[in-house]
């Protein structure tokens, strides 16, 4: 048997955090093992092989075994072979991982790998292994390493998970490949998670096939854990390569139309923030900006403040009103995550439209008293409103009507998605399945 050895290096200081992992192979952890040891040869002290007599039994042999039948301790080893450990504690080959390199390192990031656990991943075109890594924040990243070409290999990020409420070290982590969970421990508690969370991908196909993970794969409707049982006509998956060009042919265009444009608002010289979040790690992100049917990119490094979670115009006025296209960009595959129809609400007629109901009810007051002393078709020119007074416009006044509509319609859904949530979970609750661990 020749297993592997997977195994997780960190820096000890606190100026400079980085973190490695590397995987060994058993048959050179034992070539070099029964190697010569280290030897501190000569005044100078230098590390030389040993070329000395070795004591029986071998340091490093365990007792009991296939050459010390009759020991069964190390208690029992003699007085020379104590004294030769001592004086050898180290071999004199060093072992190398395979590849002589490590195949993930993390350098200049604010957390250490702590543990790690592997499972190997049956997918449409091979085995793949892949890397659960836990850290000193609380969270676990989902890893896996591809041959980029024959010299190089490629490291990729599946997704990062907060296991814990509040940040705490993960200590052990365990796989169950029954239930397709992963355990997780730390000193706040011990929590479980889906070693798979094939939804999170979307349902397009290109998103799936990006995802490039040897989980999931797309059936035809969804991205859904992959099983062999799929039917091979619609299941789409691409681990090595992530070409949504040559998987998901034909698919690519209805992804499009059926992406609906959402209609944001802001206020003339306030800020206003437009999200777009990549499914996938390696994706880049760039924004255009259409008006009048032309469509540029998004350039403006002074008043754009750009973000992982999208960007924040600062400043706002009305020329900053049109339609803007969040593009991602993975695998020379372009595709639009988000269209987004900025409007820009007049700033008077907002702070008009937002006075405090007190100051409302004094000017109410101060305008009836004259209105009952004079006739009616007679005003009052205290209760004239004055000349520069920024009163609503019919246009104006549609937009933020079309505003505070659809806020409480994203408050209503958001709601009863709630509601059904919570009977969904008391139905499970009363059918008697346990919940999840956390």
């Amino acid at each position: 048997r020749n297993p592997m050895v997977y195994a997780v290096f960190s820096t000890a200081g606190s100026v400079f955090k980085g973190s490695a992992v590397c995987v060994y192979s058993m048959a050179d952890i034992r070539n070099v093992f029964n190697g010569p040891f280290a030897h501190k040869h000569g005044h100078n002290y230098q590390w030389t092989a040993y070329t000395g007599k070795i004591p029986y039994p071998r340091p490093g042999t365990c007792p009991g075994g296939t050459f010390t039948p009759g020991l069964r301790s190390t208690k029992e080893f003699s007085d020379e072979a104590v004294n030769f450990i001592r004086n050898h504690p180290l071999m004199h080959h060093p072992v190398y991982p395979i590849h002589k390199r490590p195949l993930v390192v993390r350098s200049g990031v604010d957390y250490r790998f702590t543990t790690i656990t592997v499972d190997q991943v049956d997918a449409v075109d091979g085995r793949y292994e892949v890397f659960f890594l836990g850290t000193d924040r609380g969270t676990v990243q989902k890893v896996i390493v591809l041959p980029k070409d024959p010299t190089t290999m490629e490291e990729l990020t599946l997704e990062e998970v907060e296991v814990f409420r509040s940040p705490s070290p993960v200590k052990t982590m365990r796989i169950s490949a029954k239930r397709q969970q992963l355990y997780v421990s730390s000193d706040a508690g011990l929590t479980q998670v889906s070693l798979h969370r094939c939804g999170v991908y979307g349902k397009a196909c290109s998103d799936c096939c990006l995802a490039r993970d040897p989980y999931c794969a797309w059936d035809g409707e969804n991205c859904a854990p992959f099983t062999q049982a799929t039917k091979r006509r619609s299941r789409r998956q691409d681990v090595k390569h992530g070409d949504p060009l040559r998987q998901c042919r034909g698919f690519n265009a209805k992804v499009e139309k059926r992406l609906k444009e959402t209609v944001q608002f802001g206020v003339e010289g306030s800020s206003t923030f437009l999200e777009c979040v990549p499914r996938s790690p390696q994706a880049t992100v760039k924004w255009l900006y259409q008006k009048e049917g032309r469509r540029k990119v998004l350039n403006r490094d002074r008043e754009v403040l750009k973000t992982p979670q999208g960007i924040l115009l600062k400043a706002l006025t009305h020329s900053d009103a049109g339609l803007y296209h969040c593009l991602a960009t993975e695998n020379n595959f372009k595709h639009t995550l988000a269209r987004v129809s900025l409007r820009i609400l007049d700033r008077d007629i907002a702070v008009a439209l937002t006075v405090p109901d007190e100051d409302e009810e004094e000017l109410n007051k101060r305008h009836q008293k004259p209105q009952l002393q004079n006739p009616p078709h007679q005003l009052h020119p205290a209760a004239a409103p004055p000349a520069n007074s920024a009163l609503p416009l019919e246009p104006e006044m549609r937009l933020i009507h079309q505003y505070c509509q659809s806020y409480w319609e994203q408050l209503t859904t958001a709601g009863q998605a709630e509601e059904q949530q919570v009977k969904r979970t008391s139905r499970r609750h009363t059918e008697g399945q346990e919940p999840s661990g956390g």
